[in-house]
């Protein structure tokens, strides 16, 4: 029912397309890609982007907002202007963020964390994440109805199985938020950001290993493997590990981890949940 496209995801740059699986519509999180980025692995994805309804911006950083403005311009020459959806604090702080949503005449909606929106036929819920952010989010997606953004079409079928997806990236540890937003869900995308000991012996300097081991910074493999096995449930059908460093970390890893995570003492599978790792220079769609 919900499909999650992640375009890209890693410190070079962060973008994910959620697709309302009945309807084709869909919400952008974050985007610190190109142009032509979007538009290629949008494509590749089989979304439409015509169908973009949002833009959700998870925090001010410029990995996650610095493509924005291009992204906007590029979908309203062809006649697509979505809402962009920030918390007051993240909005101010990103000039890039303010800049693009003038630069198309975009619709601003503020948020808090607790509020429950409702775009794409979706109802988003944003948590508090943890991260040196003027503040940072993650998002919690339940299906909603299969009406569209604009009006519902005369005897669509309303209601029935309804799908959930939880979007963790970019913080130090799971907030009690987090871990309330994120159970039950049937998709769930979890920050794996780096391995503790090639960080701490990777050539980044001393300063910036502190700030990403920190709580405000990003979950480590251990980490996460630990909130995968907590939050791992017989419905929980796909996990994707997230903003998975290049320098501090291997594609290999994750994988490992979340496997871990999924398996009992004996090694022995507990749950059906398929792993996937997201990419930072291509497409990875579930």
């Amino acid at each position: 029912m919900i499909k999650l496209h992640v375009l890209a995801s890693g410190s070079g740059g962060n973008a994910a397309i959620v697709e309302n699986g009945r309807t084709g519509e869909g919400v952008l999180i974050d985007c610190g890609i190109c142009k032509r980025d979007f538009f290629e692995r949008a494509g590749e994805a089989g979304f439409d982007t015509a169908k973009l309804c949002a833009v959700l911006i998870t925090h001010d950083h410029s990995d996650h907002t610095k493509g924005l403005g291009v992204v906007l311009r590029g979908l309203a020459k062809a006649g697509c202007v979505p809402e962009v959806l920030a918390s007051r604090a993240v909005y101010a702080a990103s000039r890039p963020v303010r800049e693009a949503a003038e630069s198309v005449g975009a619709p601003v909606v503020h948020f808090a964390g607790g509020d429950g929106l409702s775009v794409a036929g979706l109802t988003v819920r944003p948590f508090r994440t943890s991260h040196d952010a003027a503040e940072s989010f993650g998002f919690r997606f339940d299906e909603e109805t299969v009406e569209p953004c604009g009006e519902a079409e005369e005897g669509a079928p309303l209601g029935g199985d309804l799908d959930s997806l939880g979007y963790m990236t970019d913080t130090g540890v799971v907030t009690d938020e987090a871990w309330e937003a994120l159970a039950g869900v049937r998709l769930l995308a979890l920050e794996c950001n780096h391995d503790a000991r090639m960080l701490q012996t990777g050539p980044y300097p001393y300063v910036i290993k502190q700030r990403i081991a920190s709580n405000v910074g990003h979950l480590s493999n251990d980490q996460s493997r630990e909130a995968l096995a907590r939050l791992a449930h017989a419905g929980l059908r796909h996990a994707v590990a997230m903003h998975v460093s290049q320098e501090n970390n291997t594609y290999r890893l994750p994988r490992e981890v979340f496997e871990a995570a999924l398996a009992d003492d004996s090694g022995i599978r507990r749950f059906a949940t398929e792993v996937s790792v997201a990419y930072q220079n291509r497409l990875v769609s579930i």
